[in-house]
């Protein structure tokens, strides 16, 4: 019988996968109750000898830890993970039976910008949305195609980061080029983080006042989505990953002539997409780190250029807020979310002390204390609050809905 036809689960046991470029996080949840049974992750993949492994059991609390290992590829975590999952002392599942389907926390395949099964068509997509995304792509493909050999019959299901943005107007999706261009080449806004966005939005509505929410999500990459009645109607990244926010070392939005005006001077392209991609963001201004810890801390002592990075970055956070503040017709809740969001309250407090005109008041003592709830004062008009990310477990939801049909109700 086929696993993703629409049926009821009493308890299915769900595997969430988040892989970067040089890691792999795992969660496995017990669904719909949405319990976490273990949780894994493989940090330094790639290293011959630096390469470390965490798996916990969350019911019995017992865990292992290993460092300095060979790690050579995501492959070979994968193979750590299941040993562990399985092992008759740590294990959560007797074979791979016992696994009701894999979700991953995908980025972008070409044709399919929603929850999908992972069939050889999606696939293919992901493989042609390489030169997009090469960073986040390639791992995926690696992690899927050793999933597919390690949990044969197991259906795995792609939560593409675009799939929370694919209802954003048309016209807020399109850039003015020849309108050729997007029926060819399907260039407009993407949008990404939508796991992230996609569990705030579920998250905030808890806290009441959510009709019109601005998310922040603010750390190595970094994005600003507005949120209306639970759905993005807009987003600060737009067709590539390269675009919105200054990320950690990416540039985040940039005039497109900068490119043949850098070429007309000599640079070479290689030269030019590195600087932008690889060398720009927060290390690019700074000159410390894309670090913000680094950089703030470079800032308190004295450095002029990690001080300039953090009014740049935190510009651009309020251009937005802005932005999204007119095409939402107001604001209800401000959230902050990511490593940055979470952590950094000077962050969030110039923000905030920035967009004070809309209605946002914050509590200081609750701001420099918080790492999660309500943060603004009691009188606030506007809500602001720090939602900590749980992008494992959107993940998770929107897998058990894509394969059992299933509405999450308020409890879950």
């Amino acid at each position: 019988m086929d696993r993703l036809a629409v049926k009821r689960f009493d308890a299915m046991k769900l595997l969430v996968i988040n892989v970067g470029s040089t890691s792999l996080k795992a969660k496995l949840f017990a669904m719909p109750e949405e319990t976490l049974l273990c949780a894994a992750a493989a940090e330094r993949v790639g290293s011959a000898d630096g390469a470390k492994f965490f798996y916990r059991n969350i019911l019995s609390g017992k865990e292992l830890r290993r460092e300095g290992l060979c790690i050579p590829d995501h492959a070979r975590a994968i193979d750590m993970l299941m040993e562990a999952m399985t092992d008759r002392t740590l294990g959560l599942v007797a074979d791979a039976e016992d696994i009701g389907g894999v979700g991953f926390k995908t980025v972008l395949s070409k044709g399919h910008y929603g929850v999908q099964r992972l069939t050889d068509d999606v696939i293919q997509g992901m493989r042609d949305s390489l030169f997009l995304a090469p960073a986040h792509n390639a791992p995926y493909l690696e992690a899927i195609e050793r999933f597919s050999k390690q949990l044969p019959g197991v259906p795995l299901v792609g939560v593409f980061e675009t799939a929370f943005h694919a209802g954003i107007p048309l016209f807020r999706r399109l850039y003015a080029v020849p309108y050729e261009w997007y029926e060819r080449y399907g260039i407009s806004k993407l949008g990404y983080h939508g796991a992230s966005h996609s569990y705030v939005a579920e998250e905030a509505a808890r806290l009441g006042r959510a009709e019109r929410v601005i998310c922040c999500h603010l750390g190595g990459s970094s994005s600003v989505c507005a949120i209306e009645a639970g759905r993005s109607v807009d987003t600060s990244f737009g067709f590539s990953l390269q675009t919105g926010l200054p990320h950690a070392n990416r540039t985040g939005d940039a005039d497109a002539y900068l490119i043949p005006f850098l070429l007309h001077e000599g640079l070479p392209m290689e030269e030019i997409l590195d600087g932008m991609g690889k060398r720009g963001g927060l290390l690019g201004l700074s000159g410390v780190s894309g670090d913000l810890r680094d950089i703030q801390q470079a800032a308190d002592a004295g450095n002029a250029r990690a001080a300039l990075a953090i009014q740049v970055f935190v510009c651009w956070i309020v251009r937005y807020i802005g932005m999204f503040y007119a095409e939402l017709g107001g604001l209800d809740q401000l959230v902050f979310t990511g490593g940055i969001g979470e952590h950094a309250s000077s962050v969030r407090a110039q923000v905030c002390q920035a967009v004070r005109h809309m209605g946002v008041m914050l509590d200081p003592g609750k701001n420099a204390a918080s790492r999660g709830g309500i943060i603004s004062a009691p009188d606030s008009p506007v809500l602001v609050s720090v939602i900590p990310a749980n992008e494992e477990l959107g993940v998770a939801r929107q897998t058990y809905r894509c394969m059992t049909g299933a509405e999450m109700g308020e409890g879950t």
